[in-house]
């Protein structure tokens, strides 16, 4: 899901966008940050689908070299990167400058240097290679002065966001951290209900005894739930020691009549080829055979000396044992289910009062587990039917829908679900997740940097499983906290800013 939004992002804002120049956050009372040679510190933070840029460096003069605190975090997860190579370039036209750093200083840290030899524009590039992607992120236009006195005249002092609160990448990368960013979807009308899950019709088969007999299971814990695969020998069903209906007699008989019909059949082919034996008396003696033959493998299929056996016809578990170990059994009992489990059946029941609205019935949103939540239509699965009855005994209407992806719950249990219905409106959505709620005033953290982040009341509407619409106070492309939000929210509550864990 993470890729999704990411992706979707993407088209959003561009493929990077960075945050509006800024200098390093101050205590109250603090002058402008600069580096060894007097030139102010810059930042800047850039966002791509799969990685966060957040970049301090000294402004760019003319023969000076410029260290640069390029911190690196890989978005699935929120981790930082730890081994790679970054390379930055100052490119204008088709000349520029370029350096590499081969390895992080410290775990997400890259330090490469430039220096550069003409005053001018110049467009900024990070290249990031690692084992397991790579990532081109423009940081945009940038200028490199004459001159130290020239820089300090043309970089004006930041104006600081009274309400930012400091929280270091060094922070966010020790925790459970996660960002997405404000996201226009579509956000249907709501009906909120329960359902049922069960085994969707399709996906479990009954076993029946081929015999009358004893059952004895192949394993003394045999059990509901046990995984079991296709081909297993599940349970043996015999007639051992029975004077009737022994399944061992009747394979000897069947094998008798099978013999003897087998060698008829030999002699009147013969008869018949050599034109002595007429069509009519071969054929009900081919027919005879035939069926000797049938009835033989039929009742020898699967059977050893100690019984017949069960086998299971697919792989998944039992979902049901009918038959008790050394139960005596007829032919054609059913003895347990099995099932496959790749889809589920989904029951839900709503009061007859939507009846109405489930003629627009668009979706439904349910839990896979009970943190996760999952969209039918998203996932491929389908409505199945919408009751047009109701039971005086339970006067609800049945909605069923068949899930094609795993389910964490078991069959029988409730979970909470939401039918979609009207039609489909796009407005901005983030991850219920990212609410922080305050005596029923809801709020987020918003990333407004690398290191900079801003408590922000909003205001909500409809909620579509994880997503909930948001209705003022989030812009599309707005950076929120999904995970870690609370910390960041103490972070600002404690009245003083942590320091830093490098050096810039």
């Amino acid at each position: 899901m993470r890729l999704i939004y990411a992706m979707i992002f993407l088209t959003l804002i561009g493929a990077c966008q960075p945050t509006e120049r800024q200098t390093h956050s101050h205590d109250e009372g603090e002058e402008h940050s600069h580096d060894e040679n007097g030139n102010p510190t810059l930042e800047y933070t850039v966002w791509t689908p799969k990685t966060e840029l957040f970049v301090e460096f000294p402004a760019l003069v003319v023969g000076q070299s410029s260290r640069f605190a390029a911190h690196f975090t890989v978005l699935d997860q929120h981790q930082p990167v730890r081994e790679g190579v970054v390379t930055v370039s100052l490119i204008k036209g088709n000349r520029g400058i370029r350096s590499a750093a081969n390895a992080p200083s410290s775990p997400g840290i890259f330090n490469p240097s430039l220096q550069p030899k003409e005053a001018g524009s110049y467009l900024l590039v990070f290249d990031l290679q690692t084992a397991d992607y790579v990532d081109r992120i423009e940081v945009g236009t940038v200028q490199v002065y004459g001159n130290t006195e020239e820089a300090a005249e043309h970089i004006p002092e930041a104006n600081e966001n009274p309400n930012a609160i400091s929280f270091l990448k060094e922070q966010a990368w020790k925790m459970g951290f996660q960002t997405t960013p404000v996201m226009e979807k579509e956000i249907l009308d709501i009906i909120p209900t329960s359902g049922i899950w069960k085994v969707a019709p399709s996906e479990y088969q009954t076993l029946i005894a081929p015999a009358s007999g004893s059952v004895r299971f192949a394993e003394g814990l045999l059990t509901e739930g046990s995984t079991i695969k296709k081909g297993q020998v599940v349970m043996t069903v015999s007639g051992s020691g029975l004077t009737t209906e022994n399944l061992s007699t009747e394979i000897q008989k069947a094998k008798a009549s099978y013999d003897q019909a087998q060698s008829e059949y030999a002699r009147k082919k013969e008869l018949f080829q050599a034109k002595i034996t007429p069509k009519s008396e071969y054929e009900k003696v081919e027919q005879r055979y035939l069926v000797a033959k049938a009835n033989f493998e039929t009742l020898n299929s699967g059977f050893t000396g100690s019984g017949k056996q069960i086998i299971s016809p697919i792989d998944g578990y039992i979902k049901s044992i009918e038959a008790k170990n050394g139960q005596f059994v007829d032919q054609g009992t059913a003895l347990l289910s099995v099932s496959s489990h790749r889809s589920s059946l989904l029951e839900v029941q709503v009061s007859p009062l939507y009846f109405a609205q489930l003629q627009q019935l668009q979706d439904i949103f349910y839990q896979t587990s009970p943190t996760n939540w999952s969209s039918l239509m998203a996932k491929g699965g389908k409505i199945l039917s919408v009751g047009k009855e109701v039971d005086p005994d339970q006067p609800l209407l049945s909605v069923f829908a068949e899930v094609n992806e795993p389910i964490e719950m078991p069959d029988g249990s409730f979970t909470e679900a939401q039918l979609a219905i009207g039609i489909p409106r796009q407005q901005s959505v983030i991850p219920v997740g990212a609410l922080l709620e305050d005596y029923g005033q809801y709020a987020v953290i918003v990333q407004l940097s690398g290191e900079r982040f801003e408590r922000r009341s909003v205001q909500i509407g409809k909620k579509n499983g994880s997503d909930v619409e948001v209705l003022t106070g989030l812009k599309p492309g707005e950076i929120v906290v999904t995970d870690g939000a609370f910390q960041v929210k103490m972070a600002s509550m404690s009245g003083q800013a942590p320091a830093h864990g490098h050096t810039h």
